[in-house]
């Protein structure tokens, strides 16, 4: 177990030597895809990914935020309807995997993709049930 959880965060921290994703890249890779998404701590969340570099968002709680992301130097940053900071990643690639460095706060949260998938984010939306 211990030499998983080491594995899961080895594999989180970008080396140096690696080059972030260009925008072009990211694009390539996310477009029509939904991508879920895990820190040191386990499950974090998930995105879907449209045409137009259109977004949405989940902590995986039933609740999406929808959103655009845009280039910004090596970052991709997010901006959402419902969260009012920008979110700016760095991406790398690694095993055919993504990594994400959050650079809002570099030293929080670096995430590392768990699966990619074609179909749509479930979204249960805000209060819904009888």
């Amino acid at each position: 177990m211990r030499a998983l959880v080491l594995t899961a965060l080895l594999a989180a921290t970008p080396a140096l030597a690696e080059t972030p994703l260009s925008a072009a890249e990211f694009e390539r890779i996310v477009t029509g895809r939904t991508l879920s998404y895990a820190s040191s701590g386990g499950e974090y969340g998930a995105e879907e990914y449209f045409e137009g570099r259109r977004v949405r968002w989940s902590y995986l709680d039933g609740d999406c935020a929808e959103g655009r992301w845009y280039e910004a130097g090596e970052q991709i940053c997010f901006v959402y309807d419902t969260i009012p900071e920008v979110q700016c990643w760095t991406f790398y690639q690694r095993d055919g995997r993504l990594l994400a460095k959050f650079e809002n706060d570099p030293g929080v949260t670096e995430l590392y993709e768990t699966s990619r998938r074609d179909g749509p984010l479930i979204c249960l939306g805000p209060e819904v049930g009888v």
